[in-house]
């Protein structure tokens, strides 16, 4: 099975920047797409960022030009650069793996969760 593990989560002041990376581990027969997600408290769970395999790179209209998405694939690890963070971005970031494998079928996977707070 898949699994993903978030880390690099933090308290930072607004205009600072922090490096969010989420380990893969597990194959899967495809990979559709790695995203990052976040949700605040109060709020439903949101798209930040996804990479479709072979696919443009897309990005929530909040956080473009401010946040990067990457991905390794030597090192199975995606990664989020947040720059110029807003008190508005605290939130908890999920990485997701939205892909095929013969026991499960299409599926998304959910990392635990990195909690970011961005203090004004």
């Amino acid at each position: 099975q898949v699994q993903l593990v978030e880390s690099g989560g933090g308290l930072v002041q607004a205009g600072g920047s922090l490096r969010l990376s989420c380990a893969a581990s597990g194959r899967t027969f495809s990979t559709y797409a790695m995203g990052w997600y976040r949700q605040a408290p109060g709020k439903e769970r949101e798209l930040v960022a996804v990479m479709p395999s072979g696919g443009r790179t897309n990005y929530a209209d909040s956080v473009r030009g401010r946040f990067t998405i990457s991905r390794d694939n030597a090192k199975n690890t995606l990664y989020l650069q947040m720059n110029s963070l807003k008190p508005e971005d605290t939130a908890v970031y999920y990485c997701n793996l939205n892909g095929y494998t013969l026991i499960s079928g299409r599926r998304d996977y959910w990392g635990q969760g990195t909690q970011v707070t961005v203090s004004s």
